[in-house]
């Protein structure tokens, strides 16, 4: 006799409503977790900190986790850094830079009309504001990211830095969460935002933004979203881990399917998932992205994979990445023992034993410990050792 829902061993797996959280909501929607003999039981959550929380304090098993949350948590950054591991990566790409439009109108008209469509360009333009505000004494934009330990925030820095911006001293930063940053952004409470799909493309549909850049502009060795799991947790439920990542890369190759892609966006759009428009989340899953109001649009065949390209082996590598920009920017000091540490919060090892996948794809260009300091010392704009003025690492 099959074994019935109740019955099967149920993984508790907290999310935020955005379109990389479609492989652990298509696994639970299509039953492909009970065709692997466990249940997820999907709870929604708001913010980033609730999910860490969350997951330290048991409530859940696992998470759909900010890659650079589990690299903290190995290096004890932040408030309650309970250790997380990512065996499986949920896939790549879905942020994007996204300004007010009276903020674009002044760059527009410091930058004139040949700055108005190339993301390095756009950051130039942004540059020159700036520069002008400051000069005026106007008070300093504000942006906003999902966490201070996130992609959203080292790529929001490194946009601007290659511009010349330095994003501690020239603007102020601050944390929003990806459901409330179009709202943030139509009161005005801040002036731009790095945050992942939909919530981008949502601001420029309201009228109140307009994208200036996305993931693939800035960085492609930036890791996304992954599957956070405690330590204790996997080494007392192995086997149930293992059925989960297959769970899982099942979806994520489903995901990946162009012809399930309506299914998908109707799946992400019920009010328990995202809650979102079906047209607009089909749209942004074929990369088809809405970049102003004025219907500016970026045709962008992988803005979003969920499996193609290895995409859901987690890398050591793109983990050193994330603790270089956090050496950069004053987070975590630069150290042997802290990038090994680093670079362990990232599990290809429990990947390759579900799936006897042993594959090296590193390049030439990848980071070691042994190249970060040269890599971090080529960056004009950073923070030193003996800078106090380094971005504070709390919530």
């Amino acid at each position: 006799m099959s074994s019935t829902p109740s019955s099967l061993p149920a993984v508790r797996l907290g999310f935020i409503p955005l379109v990389d959280a479609a492989v652990p909501i298509t696994a639970a929607a299509l039953g492909l977790d009970r065709a692997e003999g466990l249940r997820l039981d999907l709870v929604r959550d708001v913010s980033w900190s609730n999910i860490r929380d969350r997951l330290a304090f048991r409530q859940f098993d696992a998470a759909h986790l900010l890659g650079p949350m589990a690299i903290a948590s190995q290096l004890g950054l932040g408030s309650n850094p309970y250790p997380v591991i990512a065996p499986f990566s949920l896939g790549l790409g879905g942020n994007a830079v996204t300004l007010s439009l009276r903020l674009f109108e002044e760059m527009r008209e410091a930058a004139g009309e040949a700055d108005r469509d190339e993301p390095a360009a756009h950051a130039r333009a942004l540059a020159r504001v700036v520069r002008r505000r400051a000069a005026a004494g106007l008070p300093s934009l504000t942006f906003g990211v999902t966490y201070p330990f996130s992609s959203h925030n080292y790529e929001f820095r490194f946009w601007m830095a290659e511009a010349g911006i330095d994003p501690d001293r020239d603007v102020a930063m601050t944390i929003v969460p990806p459901p409330l940053t179009v709202d943030a952004l139509r009161s005005g409470a801040i002036d731009g935002f790095c945050v992942n799909a939909p919530w981008n493309v949502s601001a420029v549909e309201a009228g109140v933004g307009r994208i200036v850049a996305v993931k693939a502009d800035i960085s492609l060795a930036s890791p996304e979203k992954v599957l956070g799991i405690r330590p204790d947790w996997w080494a007392a439920n192995a086997d149930l881990g293992a059925a989960l990542l297959r769970a899982l890369r099942r979806a994520a190759l489903w995901c990946d399917q162009p012809e399930n892609r309506a299914e998908l966006a109707s799946i992400l759009a019920r009010p328990e998932h995202l809650g979102s428009d079906p047209a607009s989340l089909a749209a942004i899953l074929a990369g088809d992205l809405a970049v102003s109001p004025e219907g500016t649009r970026r045709n962008l065949p992988n803005y979003l994979t969920f499996h193609g390209g290895e995409a859901n082996r987690p890398r050591p590598s793109e983990a050193l990445w994330v603790y270089s920009q956090m050496v950069r920017w004053g987070q975590v000091p630069l150290a042997n023992e802290f990038a090994r540490r680093a670079a362990s919060a990232f599990r290809p090892d429990l990947y390759d034993a579900v799936f006897g996948d042993s594959r090296e794809t590193s390049s030439a260009g990848d980071l070691t410990p042994g190249t970060i300091a040269a890599y971090v010392d080529g960056f004009t704009i950073r923070r030193r050792p003996d800078d106090n003025s380094s971005q504070d690492s709390p919530e």
